[in-house]
Formats: structure tokens, sequence, C-alpha cells
């Protein structure tokens, strides 16, 4: 993990990279089925959150999560949370054409944000959390995250995800290659796997989710898997038991 990049160095390469997260068509063109993920997690929301009123979106990018929920609940208030600046800034232009409700926007890193607890019926994590490093600092954030949450509220997650069996992750990697050379050939590959290998060190689905059990949350469902990417929530009870 020592040789990963540091948050200073991933907020910079997100700086220069806005327009990459601007298409609400496809999402990030990276993340396989990424349209069809923001469309049953916003799909989701409405069902086990009808009532939202607000929304925090951890690492927001350009708005696409946000704006794709809005469709669905435009009356709600989002607080948008990203390391970017120039990301922040064109999804609060973006995300308050969408909504009635009031928009704020915050530059942080989830672990360092000072964030109201109880606060939000619906919270949103798009290809961020991958970033996290060791289980000490999942397992704080996914608490933290927990901690956020009105009662009741629900959870979202959509991401790049690694398997357990390392030659099911061989397998699964093979595949995301030959997805990645049909959109931009071998050079495209090459550059998100640099990337991928430099910044990221995503988990489990299976990790992820007895995470989040561990944690609290209740009613857990995959909402959709493909290759190294998924889907997934859960509610937080209504009351501690």
């Amino acid at each position: 993990m020592q040789n990963k990049s540091t948050t200073e160095e991933i907020r910079k390469r997100f700086d220069g990279d806005v327009e990459r997260f601007s298409n609400l068509d496809t999402g990030q063109e990276a993340t396989m089925d990424a349209p069809l993920s923001m469309e049953l997690i916003a799909n989701a929301v409405v069902v086990s959150s009808p009532q939202a009123k607000t929304l925090l979106d951890i690492g927001s990018g350009a708005g696409n999560l946000s704006l794709k929920i809005l469709q669905y609940l435009p009356q709600i208030d989002c607080d948008l949370l990203d390391l970017s600046k120039p990301m922040l800034d064109r999804a609060q232009d973006r995300v308050s054409w969408a909504t009635t409700g009031k928009v704020s926007t915050i530059q942080s890193d989830i672990r360092d944000a000072n964030l109201t607890g109880n606060k939000y019926d619906i919270i949103v994590a798009a290809a961020v959390l991958h970033h996290l490093r060791d289980e000490q600092d999942w397992e704080q954030v996914f608490e933290k995250i927990y901690g956020l949450l009105a009662p009741g509220g629900s959870f979202w997650i959509s991401d790049l995800v690694a398997h357990d069996d390392p030659k099911i992750q061989e397998m699964m990697w093979n595949r995301y290659a030959r997805y990645l050379e049909k959109i931009g050939g071998l050079k495209y590959r090459k550059k998100v796997f640099d990337y991928i290998e430099k910044e990221d060190s995503p988990r489990s689905l299976t990790f992820q989710l007895r995470l989040m059990e561990k944690v609290g949350f209740t009613q857990l469902d995959v909402l959709h898997k493909n290759c190294c990417f998924a889907a997934f929530g859960g509610k937080k009870p209504m009351a501690n038991i």
C-alpha cells in the first residue's frame, strides 16, 4: 500500500479530468455498465427512501449519480463531496439546475470531512471507495457513513471490486482487459490498468457486504454485478436493536 497514490496526487489527477466525468448518458466509459448501475441505484433509492429530503454524494465527481437520482426525486437537498474543486464546480452547476432543493459542495476526503450525524436520507458513493487502503481504513469509513445516515436511510455503492479467489480475479481481470481494448485499444487498456495499479485498492463485494453488516446495515441488496464492477447497498434500521 505504501506505493499507492496519495490523496493529493489523486486530487490533482481528477482536477484535470472533469470532462470525462460529465457525460450522464455514458457515465465513466472505463466503468462497465455505468449507465445501468446509475439507473438501478436511482430506482433503488426511490423505492427504499421515497420520502427522502437529503442526499450526500461521496466522490460526486461532476454530479452524474446525483443527477440521475434527481430525475426521480427533484426536490431533495444535495451535499456534494469531492477532493477536486473543478469537479465540484461542475457538479454544483449541473445539479443546481436539476433540484428545487439546496445544493452544497464540500471539498474534502470523506475520512476528514466534518459532517452532521444522522442527517442524510440517502448516501451514495460511485467509483470512490476503491481508494481506501487497509481494513481499518475501510471499516472506519463504513462506520462513519452509517453514522451520517438518518435512521431508515439507505446507502448505495457503485464501484470497482476485487475477487477473493486469485484465479477468479485473474479471469475477471482478463475480461475487463478485453472490454477496455474494445473501447480504446491496447494503449487505453494500459492507461487504465496503470492508474488502477497506482491509485486503487479495491476489495471484494463479499468483503464490503460483510463490513456493511458488521457496522449495522440491514436489508443488503446487490443490484448488479458485471466482471470487476458491482452496484449494491443497504439500509440503516429505524432504531438500533
